[in-house]
């Protein structure tokens, strides 16, 4: 009898109305549409209405997701939204959500591994239908980053945007589904991408807001050696713990944190840019929601077809990193 495993079986996506290119950009700070493009791949994000929070753009990411899977919310017994940019510090977003979508049947909470958050998340759930603790699962990637930038400092704002993507998983028998995830962290680089206030450390202050504490703080160079190895490790793992080789896969679905870690991750793992996925020009960095909103697009595109092996490979402040691999 084949083991019991986890499988996504709807996806949806929700981006923001406003489009904010890097012409827009061009007006706040001391940057050009080519020098945005040609070091990130980013030619326009979405920014979130003044009264969208996360909670809202989850609610129609999975609303979309739901309808995808043929469930409804009352059929949830399980909400789980990577974000770290929740509604408030307290109560968790997913409870929001789980108030909003009207699952009253389904437990909820918030996981914070940002840019990985919807790999800990997926693995995290794939957990916990394979003990028989949950079945009809909502897993939830939001940001509303535009929220925690600092529209003056041209190293971090020109990347972020806001959106999320949702994926529905539930048990399955077959040979399709999640069939591995692998986790991993390093707090000693800890400072390289934060944001510094607001939290028991340095709690908000006139203060602390004065001196911009409560924004990203990010040392791009840095970051980005350790993305590329951290992606490329995490991606390794996966394919090896199912002896499976780069070139069986259909589609990686890496973070889209920047075009340049994306290509030098997929030249490191010798596979054909044609095999991977990304929308980064569109939507800039999402952190927790950029991997749900491309699998999501992929799947919708008819990039993925059943049997196909994908890969998921994320990388993002703590350090965190991860992958997963998945027989769609």
């Amino acid at each position: 009898m084949n083991r019991l495993r986890s499988r996504i079986v709807g996806t949806g996506s929700y981006l923001p109305e406003r489009v904010m290119t890097n012409r827009d950009l061009e007006l706040l700070v001391d940057t050009n549409d080519e020098w945005i493009v040609s070091r990130t791949g980013i030619r326009e994000r979405r920014i979130a209405a003044d009264h969208e929070a996360s909670s809202d753009l989850a609610y129609e990411a999975s609303r979309r997701a739901l309808d995808a899977a043929g469930l409804r919310a009352n059929d949830l017994d399980l909400i789980v939204v990577a974000t770290l940019t929740p509604d408030a510090p307290l109560p968790a977003t997913a409870v929001y959500l789980q108030r909003r979508l009207g699952a009253k049947k389904a437990a909820a909470f918030d996981i914070m591994a940002a840019c990985t958050g919807f790999i800990y998340g997926l693995s995290a759930v794939d957990g916990l239908i394979r003990s028989g603790v949950a079945k009809n699962c909502l897993l939830v990637g939001a940001e509303v980053l535009s929220r925690v930038m600092n529209w003056k400092d041209r190293g971090t704002c020109i990347i972020f945007g806001d959106g999320a993507g949702a994926a529905v998983l539930v048990p399955t028998h077959g040979r399709s589904g999640v069939l591995s995830t692998h986790l991993y962290a390093d707090g000693g680089q800890a400072e390289l991408l934060c944001i510094p206030g607001g939290g028991s450390r340095i709690p908000a202050s006139h203060e602390a807001i004065e001196q911009g504490l409560q924004y990203v703080h990010m040392k791009g160079n840095e970051t980005f050696k350790l993305a590329v190895k951290g992606m490329v490790d995490a991606a390794v793992a996966a394919l090896e713990t199912n002896d499976v080789a780069s070139g069986d896969l259909a589609l990686l679905v890496p973070h889209q944190a920047n075009i340049r870690i994306i290509e030098a991750t997929a030249q490191r793992l010798h596979l054909p840019m044609s095999k991977v996925f990304v929308n980064i020009q569109r939507y800039g960095n999402t952190s927790g929601a950029t991997i749900p909103i491309a699998l999501d697009e992929a799947v919708r595109e008819g990039r993925v077809a059943p049997g196909d092996l994908v890969l998921l490979d994320a990388f993002g402040a703590g350090f965190t990193w991860g992958s997963a691999l998945i027989r769609w």
